[in-house]
């Protein structure tokens, strides 16, 4: 198997200073990578060309994306590029899709996750369609997001939302949002319920609410490393079980994705939300050393090495 990073902006023989750690640890476990030209795959809409630096092989080998995130079809774009050179990403354009977009896998966590609503995205979002569809939460707190991110740090302004009846609220914190989103709008609208997760801090900077969140890693069903979301705080020796939702990560159409998970104040774990593994961030305390270790070896173990295995 091999990894496939991004390469630096302007000089595509480089590593994308941003995954120079995780380059290092790679190589650390014995793993080769590959580099692909970010810019060229998105702006460029050049897919032959964003891959020109990857050696082909003569026979299928796994591989895993770690770079920015893409949507569906740029993923679909690269995916396909990296198959002519017989380099086969471990995750299919089918399981990219679910996990990356919040509506797409929320049927498959919906008894363990907030409640969430979702407006796509056509001609435009009316208000008064946004305030029909919450009346189901009622006076309740929720957040806002699009299908794959939210405006967090800026919690007061473009997140957080008192109450789901307070018009005024609503329409204020929809504007703001999609005026910081633009152009990097992902899809549409997804209102979720706010849920008070055990405290951790407030955000240095951003003054936003931190809870004690965990990034879980699942291969092929299994979780193979359980990581503190947050690099602030102290989780005084919380730890989500090993066995937490392995059942729910079992029915995820997907070879290698994270599940974030946190504990509410009465003690349940719930799942915050599924990321696909290959462009989820590893939190600054990760031992990545060790994260390479361990996906390397249950790559391994499964055998995998193309799209056949």
């Amino acid at each position: 198997m091999r990894i496939v990073f991004c390469s630096e902006p302007f000089s595509p023989g480089r590593v994308d200073s941003a995954f120079e750690r995780e380059v290092r640890a790679a190589a650390g476990v014995g793993l080769e990578y590959e580099l692909v030209d970010f810019e060229m795959l998105v702006d460029e809409l050049r897919f032959a060309g964003a891959v020109r630096r990857v050696r082909s092989v003569a026979v299928p080998e796994t591989a895993v994306y770690r770079g920015w995130m893409l949507t569906p079809l740029q993923y679909t774009r690269l995916y396909s590029a990296l198959e002519d050179r017989n380099i086969i990403l471990i995750n299919t354009p089918e399981q990219y899709r679910p996990c990356h977009y919040l509506p797409d896998s929320y049927s498959v966590i919906e008894q363990q996750t907030p409640r969430t609503v979702s407006i796509p995205y056509d001609d435009g979002f009316s208000m008064d369609r946004v305030v029909d569809m919450l009346r189901s939460f009622g006076n309740k707190p929720i957040v806002l997001k699009d299908y794959v991110k939210s405006r967090k740090h800026e919690w007061k302004e473009a997140c957080f939302i008192p109450s789901a009846s307070d018009r005024g609220a609503v329409e204020r914190v929809v504007v703001r949002f999609l005026e910081l989103q633009g152009e990097d709008l992902n899809e549409g609208l997804v209102f979720r319920e706010f849920v008070e997760f055990q405290p951790l801090t407030e955000h240095s900077r951003s003054v936003m609410p931190l809870t004690k969140e965990f990034r879980q890693v699942f291969l092929n069903g299994e979780r193979i490393c359980s990581l503190e979301y947050w690099d602030e705080g102290d989780y005084a020796g919380v730890v989500p079980g090993a066995e937490l939702f392995v059942d729910v990560a079992k029915q995820v159409n997907s070879s290698f994705f994270t599940m974030d998970v946190a504990q509410t104040k009465d003690g349940r774990w719930m799942i915050v939300e599924l990321g696909d593994g290959q462009v989820a961030g590893l939190p600054e305390k990760t031992d990545v050393l060790q994260f390479y270790r361990k996906l390397k070896k249950g790559i391994e173990r499964l055998g995998w090495k193309g799209s056949e295995s």
